[in-house]
Formats: structure tokens, sequence, C-alpha cells
């Protein structure tokens, strides 16, 4: 999108660089991550920044609403409720797909999440191209000016709430086994928050405890929660020594239920230039005769699992539980990033804080996903390279 970044970009582009890239990253904790990194940053116009801070905005709109938790309460009806739930999400994922209309670049929002991503590793990862394309130096991967410092001083406040780091715990389901352990793993030593398993938390009356790396229990006081109910759900075999629905002594960075307030559950409500036209299968009239337009995705679900994307009728029909699903019209993603054989497309992730002060959130910083297949997302762009997860750079 910035043509004088592309071309310095792609003449000084080597696989040789692409390869130290990926081992300045793997060195730092002796670990590969196990998705794909892209090639190339997507270099953002001021146009397309404006645009995208513009259909934020946008969302954010709605999510500020007064009543917004009573149009949203029908989500938690749906799920499992968690006490405790606070005035706002601290999270926001903002996903638009970069598509084409009527011959113009516009951003699409595909899906919106109250739910955090990857916070650590984004800043980092832009510490890492710029060690092999120096003049990357000249852009910033950040929304409001602010350096790498300031980024991870607002990041330590939003995940701590002024609780001492070694009371604050990142928990999830297996982290070691997650895709996005990279990110725990720079949580951790950047910001000295450790990341902690489901299964490891203690309970006693009403309050949590974790054993820290000399075997002593501490107490939890606040959670940066990166629990995804979805996947919960589907482990069985784990053993927990508390509930997630059990009245605890402990704040939340990412209270549970804004995971399924702030979803794909919202976006029947969201009107205007960058939003698709989407339908929860209940209230469908009638099934359109174009489904080849369509894609059927579950509300609730993460990473595009259960999403078809080649809908026949059938699939809606079998479908029992209709409030759980959406039927959105298919967007025209835009090959627009210029690779060395051929154009690759892009969705843009804005992840923004919202401390609980603050009266509204703040956009602070994107994740790129670059494909080439039909769906964004590692699973449908396998054996294709100038794919994969990179960051999004800005002019300054």
């Amino acid at each position: 999108m910035i043509s004088k970044y592309r071309k310095l970009f792609n003449e000084q582009f080597t696989e040789e660089k692409y390869q130290a890239l990926k081992e300045d990253i793997a060195t730092d904790f002796d670990y590969n991550p196990t998705f794909r990194l892209g090639e190339t940053p997507f270099f953002i116009s001021n146009e397309l920044k404006e645009q995208l801070i513009e259909g934020c905005n946008d969302v954010i709109n709605l999510i500020q609403q007064s009543n917004f938790k009573e149009l949203t309460d029908k989500a938690l009806e749906l799920n499992n409720k968690v006490p405790n739930e606070d005035e706002h999400s601290t999270f926001l994922a903002i996903d638009f797909g970069i598509c084409e209309e009527n011959g113009k670049t516009i951003p699409k929002l595909i899906e919106v999440q109250g739910f955090p991503s990857l916070f650590n590793y984004q800043v980092n990862l832009f510490e890492k191209f710029k060690k092999q394309y120096p003049f990357l130096k000249e852009l910033t991967p950040f929304l409001n000016d602010t350096t790498p410092q300031e980024y991870l001083k607002t990041l330590e406040a939003v995940f701590c709430n002024n609780h001492p780091k070694e009371n604050v715990i990142l928990l999830e389901i297996e982290p070691e086994k997650q895709n996005t352990k990279i990110d725990f793993y720079y949580c951790k030593r950047d910001l000295g928050i450790p990341f902690v398993c489901v299964t490891d938390l203690i309970k006693k009356g009403n309050q949590l405890f974790y054993k820290n790396e000399n075997g002593d229990e501490v107490l939890v006081k606040r959670i940066y929660n990166r629990v995804i109910f979805d996947e919960l759900d589907l482990r069985t075999d784990l053993k927990l020594n508390f509930s997630f629905s059990d009245e605890l002594d402990v704040e939340w960075a990412g209270h549970p239920n804004w995971f399924f307030r702030i979803s794909k559950f919202i976006l029947p409500l969201l009107k205007g230039k960058y939003f698709i036209e989407t339908t929860l299968l209940s209230d469908l009239k009638e099934i359109p005769e174009d489904l080849e337009n369509y894609v059927l995705k579950p509300l609730f679900s993460f990473s595009g699992s259960g999403v078809i994307f080649h809908v026949k009728k059938e699939d809606i029909e079998a479908v029992v539980d209709k409030e759980l699903y959406i039927l959105q019209k298919k967007v025209n993603y835009l090959p627009i990033i210029q690779s060395p054989d051929g154009k690759v497309k892009a969705e843009v992730r804005m992840l923004c804080t919202w401390k609980k002060e603050d009266t509204s959130p703040t956009l602070l910083c994107n994740l790129v996903r670059l494909s080439r297949g039909e769906m964004i997302g590692v699973k449908y762009n396998k054996d294709k390279d100038w794919v994969g997860g990179t960051i999004g750079l800005f002019e300054r």
C-alpha cells in the first residue's frame, strides 16, 4: 500500500534474511513458534489507516451504548456466565479484511472479540524485523506515536491494575501446548507475569493460588485470561480445582463474559460501510438462493473452527441451535501485497486495551495475517510462502 516501502523491502528481501528473522525469534527462548511467520510486514497507507480507525470507532460506538449489556445478555444465556463481570471489556481485537468494493480498497469487518491477542509478541516481532531491514525504523506498528517502552508500560498497567506482578497470572489451558505460547514467553520475560495452566490453580475458600518456580503457594489477585471456553468445554479430561462460575475473590484482565458479549454475536447489530451483511440464523426469514455468496459461522468458536465456506441449503437446515450461528455475506479480499511471485491478501487485527477507569478503549497496535488461500488462517495456507502472521506498519 505504501509503494516506496514495498519496493525497498522487496529489493532487500532474501530467503537468508527470512531464515535469520525466524532464528532470531527462536533463540530468545530456544523455541520455534508453531504458526507460520509471514515474510513481510504490511505497509499500510495513511488512507487505509484512517479507514481502519474509523471502522474501529464505529464498533466502539456500539459497545459504548448504554444498553449494550442489555443487547448482548442473550449471548451469556447461551453460554456459561461468570460472576463479578466488570463495566466494560479490558480488550478488543477488531479484524478487518482488506477488500475491494466498487473498484476501491476498503476494510470490511470480519470479526470482533472482547478478548486479548498477541500483544507481547507483536512488539518483539517489530524489533526483529528492524534488525533485518533497518529502514523500517522510519515506520511504526503503533496507532498513537508511542514507543515500545511506553507500549509495554501500558500493557503492564492493563494486565496488572496496580497489583504486584507475582499476584498476577496469565491463565491458559496447557499453555505449553498452545500455538500462542511465544506470546506467553514474551509476556513473562518483558512484564514478569507467569503463565499458569487452569489445572494448576488451587482453590482455598474463595481465593485462588498457584505455585511459583520455588514451589511456594502464591495468592492470585488478578487473572490475565487467555482461556477459550470453546476449548475448555471439549477438554473433559482436565481436572480443575475450581469452576469459572464460582464466586471468587479475584480480578479479571479480560473477564470471560466479554468473550461472548463482544463476538460474532454483535455483527448483525453493526450497520455501515465497513460492515458486512450478517444475519443470526434464528432470524433468517428464508434461505438465500445464492448461497455461494455466503459463509456459515458458529458464533463463539475460535481460529475459524466450524466455519462452512461453501454453504449448502442442507448445512443450514442441519443446524440445531440456530441462535448459535450466523450467515454472513462473503467479501472480495483484494490481493494487495506484491510478493516476488504474485499478490497476497491481508487481514488486519486492530488491538485495543481498555483501562478500568477509562471511558473508552485505546487503539494500540495491530496484527496482520497474510493469505493466498480461500480463507485467512494457517490451515488454509499450507505449503505456501509469503503467508502467515506478521505486523502492519504505518507512516509516522
